[in-house]
C-alpha cells in the first residue's frame, strides 16, 4: 500500500510560483508513475501533468503546459509540481496520484493510489 502527502499549496498573486511536493512511502517509488490532478470547485478531477519511472519522460496538460513543471528524486520518494505564471483559473485542491503499470495515462481512473490534496489559491 502506497501511501502519498502532498505540500505546498497555498495563496499567491496572478503571475506568482508555487512548489507542490508529494512524499510516498509504503512501495517502491521508483517503480511508479506519478502524476497530478486537479480538481476545482464544481468541476470533475483533471490530469495536471505525469512522470515515468525514471524521469525520463514527462507529459502535460495543454492549459499548463509551458508554465508547470513535473520532476521527481527517486532517491528521496518525492515528487514535485512547480507552478509558475500562475493564472486564478489555477485554482483548484491538487492531487498526487501514483500508479504502478504502464503506460502513462491521463485518466484519474488509472491511478490507484492518492493523497488528500493541498489547495492552491490564485487571486490578488
Amino acid at each position: 500500500q502506497v501511501h502519498l502527502v502532498e505540500s505546498g499549496g497555498g495563496l499567491v498573486q496572478p503571475g506568482g510560483s508555487l512548489r507542490l511536493s508529494c512524499a510516498a512511502s509504503g512501495g517502491t517509488f521508483s517503480w511508479l508513475i506519478m502524476a497530478w490532478f486537479r480538481q476545482a470547485p464544481g468541476k470533475e478531477r483533471e490530469f495536471v501533468a505525469a512522470i515515468s519511472w525514471s524521469g525520463d519522460s514527462t507529459f502535460y496538460a495543454d492549459s499548463v503546459k509551458g508554465r508547470f513543471t513535473i520532476s521527481r528524486v527517486n532517491a528521496k520518494n518525492t515528487v514535485y509540481l512547480q507552478l509558475s505564471s500562475l493564472k486564478p483559473e489555477d485554482t483548484a485542491v491538487y492531487y498526487c496520484a501514483a500508479d504502478a503499470t504502464a503506460p502513462i495515462s491521463r485518466s484519474p481512473g488509472r491511478y490507484d493510489y492518492w493523497g488528500q490534496g493541498t489547495q492552491v489559491t490564485v487571486s490578488s
